[in-house]
């Protein structure tokens, strides 16, 4: 395997003057070293890991950073800006950059390297080594490990110097061994580095007190899972060490975790939560003070942290005790209403479901493009196969999609029902589903059956139960009589009603024409980019996914209309910071050149950042987009056979120019009422860019 990093991907000279250009400068070198594949696909994907939260980090820090699927092999690659780029930092613009590219699948081993790079990027004699390199080759070796002991020590003392950190430089063996990346850490002796409070027993004179040292256990993730976990963890390890604490973090990163152990856990004082994604198994942690904040601010501010956590415990403040709970509900709060859980409950459903959809989905419509709409009705391929047919070919990806396609309903509700109960309940959860189909309930009945699969073990969870039976609980009593209850219940009780209703709306829209029609893709358009990728973004989408499951002329355009409507809120952002870039902030212009690839590729999140900063414009705007899209789309009649795709599928939409015509009709829209309203709330003030005055939309607030 190569190495992660070599000269080639060093540029001491970065000129680039924003974080896109920087990203691309770099990812161009990955390209030339044949480390990543498809170079726009790529920044795709950095550029939405990006907009869901800024890569840059205090000391002049920037890592860009994300796993895909156009990424041959774990790489870095590292630019040095003279000038600066804006990263997003709170201290200002980063001079270090560092582009952490990780396939869809990486390997342990590599992903351990880069989460130990993240931990020396907080280490000032290393970034100082690397602001003093004079060749790529060096850089590179000093990011390595490589790099003789004495030429790293010295680079590391003289960066040390330039950039003032106010002590004298450490002797050249030490700053080797901090500059060392995990390769070289694992077999670093103790003696080699300072001992961190993880891995070191406590000091002869903190024995020597009455009291043991104050204890605090963390669990840092972020959503890569590559960087800033590894940073964060680092960060309150070494501010543990200056505060007299000891401090044991569990990285919850992409290389997998290893679970603190549990009597660390009992015996601990307090709790730091720094993460952006979900803590897993949090239930642990239960009745101990606990801080629970985002993973940059464990990067931040960790002493502030560390000082929180232990006045907490000073008051007696823990949290709630232990308590069987669902994934779902695990970071729920004790006011959350019963509305609000069952949101999370169907958007686990969802959220599982969605992979399947999008695997079947694009098999069938490329079966359907490869061998005509015809091939439906083609044998199996088991028995009839030729490998020269095109038409055997297609009808091998229509039958492959079509097997995906079968488990929609099992897994929306076995889902549904795992986030209401956990694991246990999966089992009645899929049963349900599959009797879903069996009767003909389809996307309905799944659902439903989601839902009381996770109701009959959430039931059978709250009956005491003897303590000789509780082993098998979970594994044998749990799943059989939820199962037999499920399954009366669908095949009995609820499912022929509920397969009636799904007849009824399957015959509904089929016959829908004219005004009905139009009406319906507006809602349908309104759903989807009310909260842009949220829940009720998620409901229409199921809606339309569950129709290609027994695909008509009515369900068909269902789906078109759905994903038009869903491609307009990041497109309309992007041609608005294009045409009146002046009301929107540098970050925003920068957010706007990404939203145009998120929007052809219907990626709805990609207007998020846009939202979050100015809701009150943008969701109204974008609501407006999509209606009047969903609705020309219906009126159009313009059809999709696949789930997913955007632009990229275009050549298997029914009325094709007319489908692209209304969703540029729906982002003209939308783009004109978005710079309408955010024109008149800036009209006697300058651009956002320009004045220092500006509101949290990024609008300036005029004087």
């Amino acid at each position: 395997m190569s190495e992660l990093i070599t000269a080639e991907l060093v540029d001491l000279d970065l000129s680039a003057e924003t974080k896109d250009a920087a990203a691309r400068s770099l990812a161009e070198r990955m390209a030339a070293s044949g480390r990543v594949t498809d170079l726009e696909g790529f920044l795709a994907d950095v550029a939405a890991r990006e907009a869901q939260m800024p890569t840059g980090l205090d000391g002049g820090i920037g890592i860009p950073h994300c796993r895909s699927t156009h990424v041959t092999e774990p790489t870095l690659a590292f630019g040095r800006s003279a000038s600066g780029i804006d990263f997003g930092a709170p201290d200002g613009p980063a001079d270090l950059i560092f582009l952490i590219a990780a396939p869809a699948g990486g390997d342990a081993d590599h992903l351990s390297i880069l989460s130990t790079l993240a931990r020396h990027l907080m280490d000032g004699e290393f970034t100082g080594a690397l602001r003093s390199a004079t060749e790529p080759g060096r850089a590179a070796s000093l990011i390595r490990g490589d790099a003789p002991e004495a030429e790293a020590g010295a680079a590391a003392a003289t960066g040390a110097e330039e950039a003032g950190a106010g002590e004298a430089a450490e002797e050249p063996t030490t700053a080797a061994a901090e500059a060392t990346p995990p390769a070289a850490a694992e077999a670093t002796p103790p003696a080699a580095e300072p001992p961190t409070p993880a891995a070191a027993p406590t000091p002869p004179e903190a024995a020597a007190q009455p009291a043991a040292p104050f204890r605090i256990v963390a669990i840092t993730s972020c959503p890569t899972g590559i960087a800033h976990t590894y940073m964060a963890a680092e960060s309150l390890e070494k501010a543990g060490t200056a505060a007299g604490v000891e401090v044991f973090v569990e990285t919850q990163g992409s290389a997998g975790f290893k679970r603190l152990d549990p009597q660390l856990v009992a015996d601990a004082d307090g709790v730091i939560f720094a993460h952006d994604v979900e803590v897993r198994d949090k239930e642990r942690f239960a009745g101990k003070p606990i801080v629970d904040v985002g993973v940059k601010a464990g990067i931040n501010r960790p002493a502030e942290l560390i000082a929180e956590v232990r006045q907490k415990a000073a008051r007696g403040e823990v949290s709630a005790p232990a308590r069987p709970t669902a994934p779902m509900d695990k970071g729920a709060g004790a006011t959350d209403s019963y509305a609000t859980r069952l949101r999370k409950w169907l958007m686990t459903g969802v959220s599982y479901m969605v992979p399947f959809v999008a695997a079947g989905g694009l098999l069938i419509a490329l079966a359907f493009a490869i061998g005509g709409y015809t091939i439906n009705k083609a044998p199996s391929v088991a028995d009839h196969f030729v490998w020269t047919e095109a038409t055997s070919w297609a009808a091998l990806l229509f039958q492959i999609g079509g097997v995906a396609f079968g488990f929609l309903v099992p897994v929306l509700a076995g889902f549904i029902a795992y986030g209401m109960a956990d694991r246990p309940g999966l089992v009645p959860g899929f049963v349900g589903g599959a009797i879903a189909l069996t009767i003909n309930a389809g996307f309905l009945g799944g659902l439903i059956a989601g839902l009381i699969a996770g109701a009959v073990v959430m039931a059978i969870q709250r009956v005491t139960i003897p303590p000789v039976l509780r082993g098998i609980m979970p594994v044998v009593v749990i799943p059989l009589i939820s199962s037999v209850i499920v399954g009366f219940l669908m095949f009995l009780v609820v499912g022929k009603p509920i397969a009636a209703l799904q007849k009824g709306l399957t015959d509904w829209l089929s016959g829908l024409s004219g005004a009905n029609a139009i009406i319906l893709g507006a809602i349908l358009g309104l759903m989807m980019c009310f909260d842009l990728g949220g829940p009720l973004n998620k409901v229409a989408y199921a809606f339309a996914v569950g129709g290609l499951a027994n695909p008509n002329e009515g369900s068909l355009k269902v789906m078109a209309a759905v994903m038009a409507a869903g491609m307009v809120p990041p497109l309309a952002m992007a041609l608005a910071t294009t045409v009146r870039g002046r009301l929107f902030t540098k970050a925003e212009r920068e957010n706007g050149k990404a939203a145009w690839v998120l929007g052809a590729s219907f990626i709805t999140e990609g207007a998020i950042p846009f939202a979050a900063a100015d809701p009150l414009r943008v969701i109204p705007s974008a609501m407006a987009g999509g209606a009047v899209t969903g609705a020309l789309s219906m009126a159009f009649g313009c059809t999709l056979r696949a789930p997913h795709g955007g632009i990229f599928v275009v050549p298997l939409i029914g009325q094709p120019l007319l489908y692209l015509l209304a969703i540029a009709i729906g982002t003209c829209v939308s783009t004109a009422l978005v710079i309408l309203l955010k024109g008149l709330r800036g009209a006697s003030a300058g651009s956002p860019a320009d004045t220092p005055a500006s509101d949290a939309s990024g609008v300036t607030v005029a004087a």
